[in-house]
């Protein structure tokens, strides 16, 4: 049992290393909660004091591309090309601070950090011109924005509850992960309750704003090309762009789009098997689309130790796992000789 459990695990990592970017190569991923965000801390916290911000007014021609028009950019906020206000897509050379122009939005409003980033002159480096913070908009756009806290809304973007902003449908989930690139970066001088409104998720300094955000509008081509270009240009990347389900891992609440995989192994099953919450605290619940016969499931630990077993006969099991120890575990689940098998990780 435990070389099969052995060889499982080694597919399971030898399949992570090529999904995942090699710029988390040395970070160490089985790592959870806060432990995880120092990690990702560290990783992108780089010293970068020669990217300015008039760099990022050439950047923006690269990384924020308008992919079906190679001489525009996409302006955030924008939802349609009917006025220079709500247009989305406006050519790269239509830069500067007048009507129907575009200029530099600090998606985490620069006056809304603590202490603020300060003047935004094109020789300013540092927080004020990190590109990853920075997006193409229209400059009246920009203007009515300008350092509202995002809200929840639906539709386009726009002015919503006391004074807040909604980015709009398309734009809300790149939000989302900029302000967790800026959290995870710049730490509590930003964050995310400075430039957000609701609750935090679970006691953590984590908006549930960002990560519903992060899961109602998934990563796109777009932001892809945004993060490969100043990984280069400047230096890092946006985890939380490479896989949004490292916020999940961090601060919890519902599942993110795992675009690594990192986090689900299903060796051979026939039924639709879910484990939730994951990561969990005391209680892991076990829901299939059809209840099992009395399947025997056990809990290892990945150097192959069985630390668990339970059974499971109706189609939602509940186990306390309140004596489990941190760290990642396979839940493996045998229902007439149909192995189940689901990477858990125990906060």
């Amino acid at each position: 049992m435990k070389n099969n459990l052995f060889a499982l695990l080694a597919v399971l990592l030898s399949f992570n290393a090529v999904a995942q970017q090699p710029y988390y190569n040395d970070v160490d991923l089985s790592l959870t909660g806060q432990a995880l965000y120092v990690e990702l801390q560290n990783k992108i916290d780089i010293n970068n004091n020669t990217f300015t911000y008039g760099d990022v007014r050439d950047t923006v021609k690269f990384t924020d591309e308008d992919p079906s028009n190679s001489n525009n950019v996409l302006l955030i906020y924008g939802y349609d090309n009917s006025s220079c206000l709500t247009q989305r897509s406006r050519d790269k050379d239509d830069f500067g601070g007048t009507s129907c122009e575009y200029n530099r939005e600090h998606t985490f409003a620069r006056s809304n950090a603590n202490p603020e980033m300060g003047s935004a002159s094109n020789s300013s480096t540092g927080i004020t011109a990190d590109p990853h913070n920075l997006r193409p908009s229209d400059q009246q756009m920009n203007g009515n924005r300008g350092n509202k806290k995002f809200d929840d809304g639906s539709g386009n973007a726009g002015n919503v509850g006391s004074g807040n902003w909604y980015p709009g449908d398309e734009w809300k989930g790149d939000v989302a992960r900029i302000m967790m690139y800026m959290y995870t970066r710049y730490g509590d001088r930003c964050l995310p309750s400075l430039n957000g409104i609701g609750a935090t998720q679970s006691g953590n300094d984590m908006l549930q704003l960002y990560l519903e955000w992060n899961i109602e509008d998934p990563v796109t081509p777009f932001e892809d090309q945004r993060n490969a270009y100043l990984e280069n240009a400047y230096g890092n990347r946006n985890p939380f762009i490479d896989n949004p389900y490292l916020a999940t891992v961090i601060w919890g609440g519902e599942p993110a789009e795992d675009r690594w995989n990192l986090f689900s192994v299903n060796e051979h099953s026939t039924n639709a098997f879910i484990v939730y919450p994951n990561p969990a605290n005391t209680q892991l619940s076990l829901t299939t689309t059809t209840a099992l016969n009395d399947a025997e499931g056990v809990i290892y630990t990945v150097t192959g130790t069985e630390v668990m077993t339970f059974k499971l006969s109706t189609i939602t099991t509940t186990l306390d796992i309140s004596s489990l120890n941190s760290g990642i575990y396979l839940l493996q689940v045998n229902n007439n000789g149909k192995k189940i098998t689901r990477q858990v990780i125990v906060k």
